[in-house]
């Protein structure tokens, strides 16, 4: 299977409200001239130092959370929770899973990043030979 994209950058400083409730995610400040694909949720491949990994990447805004009009690009990687600030991320944006959508709360996030994460991993792993 083909990426729809290979993104790479550096993870910087979010808001921290993903780990608030349990969800932390690597924002991912891309390298000048990277293609971005269209604003959505995503199965990624997540490159870091410490191995290869299965994740879910939003791309563009988060209207849950903020009503700011720059776009974000943040995963979730699934099983995977050390400080990784600073370090160089490489995204394969391997499958688009749904666009985004304006939720209740945090907690409404979560669960569907829950959803989305075990989607990524349904499809991912046989593809890609990555295990759990």
């Amino acid at each position: 299977m083909q990426p729809i994209a290979v993104i790479t950058g550096t993870i910087v400083h979010g808001n921290g409200l993903g780990r608030t409730v349990g969800m932390p995610t690597a924002n991912l400040s891309p390298a000048r001239g990277s293609e971005i694909p269209q604003d959505g949720v995503y199965a990624s491949l997540v490159h870091l130092k410490d191995g290869e990994f299965i994740g879910v990447t939003n791309i563009g805004k988060r209207p849950t959370v903020d009503h700011d009009e720059r776009a974000t690009i943040e995963t979730n990687i699934h099983g995977f929770d050390k400080d990784i600030y600073g370090e160089t991320m490489t995204l394969s944006i391997m499958i688009f899973l749904r666009p985004t959508r304006k939720m209740n709360n945090l907690e409404e996030v979560r669960d569907q990043v829950r959803e989305d994460m075990a989607r990524a991993v349904s499809l991912l792993t046989p593809c890609c030979g990555k295990t759990i």
